[in-house]
């Protein structure tokens, strides 16, 4: 008697199977991950790059040589995948890959527009994941684009220009919110924006 009276189930359609699908590092792709290789410019990102693809982007010695991102796909290697291939016997055999983009170096300054600034920032954004390269080897012939070298240096560069975009980005999202907060008479936008 009690489930006559329930309320009928709802058919599910396409758009809530969307909903159901949950996301791998924030893509709907599931078997992609997009990793960027950042740093400061001279480095050897692009020398990585190029033991991790068959292709062979330019790593000259001079500070941004690399201006548009160079991407490639590798692909994983995973015993798991090839056994359940060979067992149940798909139609397509979609192996999992890592894109990997060798993006441009970032100097001081790259939050407000310094080097590429914007555009370096921008193409991290793109990324999934940061693979971070420190100069830590000597060479007279190789210039350092801030003149000395300093691993510990390097590193508190990077992060806090990261950081710095991230709060702009965040300052921008929040004064965008106030101003839509005032317009709204929604109390769970209001809510919301004082949590």
């Amino acid at each position: 008697v009690a489930s006559a009276m329930a309320a009928p189930k709802k058919k599910k359609g396409k758009d809530d199977k969307k909903e159901e699908e949950k996301q791998w590092l924030g893509k709907a792709e599931k078997n992609k991950c997009r990793i960027g290789i950042v740093g400061l410019p001279n480095i050897g990102k692009s020398s990585l790059f190029n033991t991790f693809s068959a292709k062979q982007v330019p790593a000259e010695n001079y500070p941004f040589c690399t201006i548009k991102p160079a991407q490639t796909q590798v692909p994983v290697p995973d015993k798991r995948w090839v056994h359940l291939c060979e067992s149940f016997k798909p139609k397509s055999r979609i192996q999992a890959v890592l894109e990997i983009w060798d993006i441009a170096g970032l100097v001081k300054g790259a939050h407000e527009g310094q080097g590429l600034g914007n555009e370096f920032l921008a193409n991290i954004q793109a990324v999934d994941a940061i693979y971070h390269v420190v100069r830590a080897f000597r060479a007279k012939h190789i210039e350092h684009v801030e003149g000395s070298l300093d691993p510990i240096r390097d590193i508190k560069i990077i992060a806090n220009e990261l950081r710095q975009k991230d709060i702009a980005l965040l300052s921008k999202k929040y004064e965008s919110l106030s101003k839509l907060v005032h317009r709204s008479k929604d109390k769970r936008i209001k809510d919301e924006f004082e949590c």
